[in-house]
């Protein structure tokens, strides 16, 4: 697992573990790690096993699978307790990580995490032979346009994203990770974890863009199909009203990814959130 452990030069005293998305990596955080060493807070920020620089065994993938990594990751830095600010699919993991673990989760922010409905019940099934054969196809075209539907608009300067992750697609066996990008497919579809939120002991923060319409599959919707799902402005409050000791933070006018579209907006909330007593 590759990883990075950033300790400040004035400690505040606790940690933030940083979890990140099915098409991302530690790339992507870099703005919100200046800002948290910044205030003291040591940063832990893992490429999962299977994305970024991590390797990408042809294994069975599973969140507790993850977590447990994790928590191994934490035991080994010997922190003992940890504020996990995830955003997507590392909201999945780390709903996963906050039930399991609970008395190391201080504090739990997710940023418009994925999962927040069980895709299991409206996206039509896919193989992973087929889910395989669409990976192996991807190009930086393809990548971006996918990456474009995250923005309400886009800018040039989201372009570095669509390029750490190709690189990370493009680290050791290219068809090998394609492989493994489309068995981490079905760990969202097949492992969903809204049934969990009652579960959740940690006071959380939901930060949620209120342009986010995303859904995982939604090219395999009908019209109407997508009207229905992936409503973000309803699921977060759904959500905020399943998971207790929780508050919802609205981002108008973003989209998937608050934490680059809206960096100062972000912080802001972020920083009062973990300050809090």
């Amino acid at each position: 697992m590759a990883y990075m452990d950033v300790t400040p030069a004035k400690p505040n005293g606790e940690a933030v573990l940083l979890l990140h998305g099915k098409n991302f990596n530690g790339y992507y955080w870099r703005d919100v790690i200046a800002a948290l060493i910044k205030e003291g807070y040591r940063v832990v920020l893992p490429d999962q096993i299977g994305w970024g620089k991590s390797d990408k065994p042809v294994i069975h993938y599973s969140f507790p699978l993850l977590a447990n990594n994790t928590k191994k990751l934490l035991d080994t830095l010997g922190i003992t307790k940890v504020n996990v600010v995830a955003h997507s699919m590392g909201g999945m993991l780390a709903i996963r990580f906050a039930v399991m673990y609970p008395t190391i989760v201080s504090k739990l922010v997710l940023e418009n995490p994925i999962g927040l409905e069980d895709y299991s019940l409206f996206v039509p099934y896919q193989s992973t032979d087929k889910l395989y054969e669409n990976e192996k196809q991807s190009t930086y075209e393809s990548l971006k346009k996918y990456q474009q539907s995250y923005y309400p608009e886009w800018k040039p300067e989201y372009e570095q994203y669509v390029q750490a992750q190709l690189d990370a697609s493009m680290i050791g066996n290219k068809d090998t990770n394609a492989l493994v990008s489309a068995i981490t497919y079905q760990v969202i579809y097949e492992q969903p974890v809204v049934y969990y939120f009652d579960k959740i002991q940690a006071p959380t923060l939901l930060i949620i863009g209120q342009e986010d319409r995303t859904v995982v599959g939604k090219n395999l919707l009908n019209d109407e199909q997508k009207k229905q799902y992936g409503q973000y402005p309803t699921l977060g409050r759904k959500t905020k009203n399943a998971i207790k000791n929780s508050i919802l933070v609205e981002v108008p006018g973003v989209g998937h990814i608050p934490h680059i579209q809206a960096l100062p907006t972000y912080l802001k909330r972020l920083l009062t959130f973990l300050k809090r007593p």
